[in-house]
């Protein structure tokens, strides 16, 4: 049985890997913005404990976590939509995409690393805007970007713990994309399919259980970014 933190387990991915693990007999803690509804999605999947944590809050992180004890795996999937231009440029929602997943996720690593240990492995989530941006994702891609830079980083200090990014493409059956006109998409992947929450779970376990990879950003398009 492994101890699991999913940092952003209350809706979607992070929802789906957090009852995965749960059900697997593991140990699992996860956070939500609030904690109403993490204690009540805790509860659904099976989860140990579910707590409120806010990233783009990043000096409350800390006093959120106090309850947490050793970690064995910690699983960074918070996100936030955001729509920006360079044209239209939204200071405040950048700032607060950024502060979100890079100050964020960093704090949460700073609080959590006493609790690691040499066996540890973290899996950040990034995305694939990074590689193919599109209107309006100036500051998606640029953040997304910016956590191959931390995953390098993080690997390097705090080895030997493992630090793995995913980057996942549309993930077609995820509540944010389900019912959209998708078909476009499909047709520019390889595979004919749209990555799937299943994919995307089985990703990050072969990042945190491979005990040889370390400092990867592994892609999960279905060969999308080859069209």
């Amino acid at each position: 049985m492994s101890s699991v933190v999913v940092i952003g387990g209350t809706s979607g991915i992070g929802r789906e890997f957090a009852r995965h693990r749960a059900a697997s007999g593991d140990e699992v803690v996860l956070t939500g913005r609030d904690a109403g509804r993490a204690a009540t999605v805790a509860k659904e999947t099976g989860a140990t404990l579910g707590l409120a944590l806010d990233l783009s809050r990043p000096h409350e992180i800390a006093a959120a976590l106090t309850d947490v004890g050793r970690v064995d795996h910690l699983v960074l999937v918070g996100i936030s939509r955001d729509h920006n231009s360079v044209t239209e440029y939204d200071i405040d929602a950048a700032t607060r995409l950024v502060t979100l997943k890079l100050v964020g996720y960093t704090e949460v690593v700073h609080t959590l690393r006493p609790r690691l240990h040499d066996d540890s492995a973290i899996v950040l989530f990034g995305g694939q805007a990074k590689e193919r941006p599109y209107p309006g994702a100036t500051t998606v891609a640029t953040v997304n970007a910016g956590v191959t830079g931390l995953v390098r980083t993080l690997a390097t200090e705090l080895a030997p713990i493992r630090v793995n990014a995913v980057h996942p493409g549309v993930v077609g059956d995820s509540p944010f994309w389900s019912g959209k006109p998708l078909d476009a998409l499909v047709a520019r992947t390889p595979t004919g399919r749209l990555a799937t929450m299943r994919d995307v779970v089985d990703a990050v376990d072969f990042l945190l259980g491979n005990r040889s990879v370390n400092g990867v950003d592994l892609s999960v398009d279905g060969g999308w970014l080859l069209r």
